[in-house]
């Protein structure tokens, strides 16, 4: 569909560029549950981490297969976002000593890297390269420091270099149909918008027509077919190489790329590829908790979802989710990105973060275990125990982002945000809210004069009823899935009251049922006692709806705890009373990394023949 539109493309200099809708808030000072998760990261996972071990491997430069050099720029960039959300002296140094020591281990060629001279370009040497490069712009947008932004620039030179001499495609290197080395498209369109050198603008177009190429990956030719299904499917023992073009994590970080690209050309083949791709992605992969994927790729798996999978839900592939969503967020301004966000934020992210912050999941199954991932490449961690923070720290800038007529409130986040309106008018946004425990929200407009501006409030997709008042005078025309704006002239101490519809849903799919509740989906858990979650049942409900109602007391590490009326099979002729089973938030569930908390989201629905 977008071939042609591709093939026309013009030089930057003729197309209009195309700046993000909405702007982050870094400063503000979150309160509650979700400040306690973000913390518990800052302090336990980005704090904790010895430099010394992620910089070791480019000294050494010996490999030939392994993925070491992803760690150190995972690590960073999730740091950096950590730093602004919270900046204190003691991750500022650590920051400086991560550069520092990475950028003394570049050869006098350029190369950053952990690959034996004769190996360069195999397997992840040049996705190695680009976490380089993203770590290294990363700490130059934070510190204006000249030398982290020539050695990211090195390091684009040699590669540029290296490809040239060698008379090689970029999009033939590594593997996963070259997209794990294609997809440093990312950093160096962040370069050209940083040094606007424009070798590296065709630099990245290059990249893109080699994708488009006969035979070649073709991510925007090919946005109009199912992600699963854009390659044959790999021989079982060539599912982690070159043949496999379902990878999930590598795809939507080429996908990335291709957007900053878009910033930077206007080209709107660029973004409507990366948009239809999401929608696809959404509709046909992503599942009750938001995430998607088994043995880390692609494979229509919503309709699979109710199913024991291999592998499921990698958090490589939640965080990247998430980042691809705020990408599109940023740029568009369209509600169903930030509820795409909730969702996996809320449930496939946060069940993946150990309570104390300090690890991350590998896999998360909505049945069964969650249990600590394996070691990688002998770094005593994984990918995505590095991946992890990268969706997490998203969210803090993003709660609250101004726009040209104001600002849009996409996540309800206690905490009090400090804003610039337009025409430099300074506010104090303060949430006051115990959401999603409860549906009500609070917000209070404090500006430091009065102003008129527009404040855009998200009513979320699954909130069929909705009230909004402002100073208690009721707002009409909310709708769910949309924003809603209110636009008049704000004084402090002005507040927006808004009511979202909490009543539990219930979804059925393949004869078995999940339950949510506003943004939050609900699992059984063995820690919660009652039958085992294998007992069939039915859920008492009235057009999709059923009734929650909270469990008083606590249960350690359990955030949510909800009572759902059900009829249990009785084995019985004159059948079973209703009864009650206690459910918890999906985050929640399993989150011992033990054997004690075995858990299942969807649970076997009872068949009645008579009702067939």
């Amino acid at each position: 569909m977008y071939r042609f539109l591709f093939l026309l493309a013009l030089p930057v200099s003729v197309l209009a560029q195309q700046p993000d809708v909405l702007t982050p808030v870094y400063q503000q000072q979150l309160t509650g549950y979700t400040a306690g998760k973000f913390n518990a990261s800052y302090d336990h996972r980005i704090l904790a981490q010895d430099v010394d071990k992620l910089v070791a491997p480019f000294k050494q430069r010996t490999e030939d297969r392994c993925w070491q050099s992803e760690f150190w720029g995972k690590w960073f960039t999730s740091a950096v976002q950590a730093y602004r959300y919270r900046p204190t002296p003691e991750l500022k140094a650590l920051l400086d000593k991560a550069v520092k020591e990475l950028i003394a281990t570049q050869t006098p060629d350029g190369y950053i890297g952990n690959y034996a001279y004769d190996k360069h370009f195999q397997q992840w040497d040049i996705w190695g390269r680009k976490y380089c490069m993203l770590g290294l712009l990363a700490y130059y947008d934070i510190t204006n420091d000249k030398k982290a932004l020539q050695a990211a620039v090195k390091e684009a030179d040699f590669l540029m270099k290296e490809l040239n001499d060698k008379q090689v495609q970029i999009v033939k290197q590594g593997n996963y149909q070259g997209m794990a080395a294609s997809s440093v498209l990312e950093p160096v369109v962040q370069l050209y918008t940083r040094t606007r050198n424009k070798k590296y603008l065709d630099f990245a177009e290059r990249i893109v027509q080699q994708w488009e190429q006969p035979g070649g990956l073709q991510l925007i030719t090919k946005s109009n077919t199912d992600v699963a299904k854009r390659f044959p499917k790999p021989a079982p023992n060539k599912w982690f190489g070159w043949d496999n073009g379902q990878k999930a994590y590598e795809m939507m970080s080429c996908y990335e790329g291709l957007l900053e690209l878009y910033r930077v050309t206007g080209n709107d083949a660029y973004k409507k590829a990366v948009e239809v791709t999401w929608d696809n992605i959404r509709r046909t992969e992503i599942n009750l908790a938001g995430s998607g994927s088994a043995v880390e790729c692609w494979f229509g798996g919503q309709a699979y979802q109710t199913l024991p999978m291999k592998h499921y839900q990698e958090t490589c592939v939640t965080a990247t989710w998430i980042k691809l969503s705020q990408q599109l967020l940023r740029l568009t301004g369209d509600a169903k990105y930030a509820d795409a966000i909730e969702q996996t934020f809320y449930n496939a992210l946060l069940a993946s973060m150990t309570n104390d912050g300090s690890d991350w999941a590998k896999y998360t199954p909505l049945a069964g275990l969650r249990m600590e991932g394996s070691e990688q490449c002998h770094m005593g961690t994984n990918c995505c125990v590095a991946s992890g923070p990268r969706g997490l720290f998203t969210l803090p800038s993003t709660a609250v982002m101004t726009d040209a007529q104001g600002l849009h409130i996409n996540f309800y986040l206690p905490g009090k945000y400090d804003v610039t309106l337009p025409g430099g008018v300074k506010a104090v946004i303060a949430q006051q809210t115990n959401y999603p425990v409860d549906g009500k929200v609070v917000i209070v407009v404090q500006p430091s004069k009065a102003s008129a501006f527009t404040v855009q409030m998200r009513v979320p997709e699954w909130s069929a009823k909705s009230s909004v008042t402002v100073n208690g005078e009721a707002v009409n025309n909310t709708k769910a899935g949309s924003y809603l704006a209110i636009n008049r002239t704000w004084k402090t101490g002005d507040s927006i009251t808004l009511e979202l519809d909490m009543r539990g849903r219930v979804h059925e799919q393949d004869r078995r049922i999940a339950i949510t509740r506003g943004p939050l989906l609900l699992a059984r858990d063995a820690r919660l006692g009652g039958p085992d979650s294998d007992m069939p049942l039915t859920a008492v409900a009235k057009d999709g709806y059923i009734n929650l109602t909270p469990v008083t007391g606590t249960t350690s590490n359990i955030w949510l705890r909800v009572n759902a009326p059900v009829v249990m099979e009785s084995y019985r002729e004159g059948g079973a009373p209703g009864t009650s089973l206690v459910f918890c938030d999906y985050a929640s569930a399993g989150n011992t990394l033990d054997s004690s908390s075995r858990f299942r989201v969807w649970l076997p629905k009872l068949i009645d023949p008579a009702k067939l």
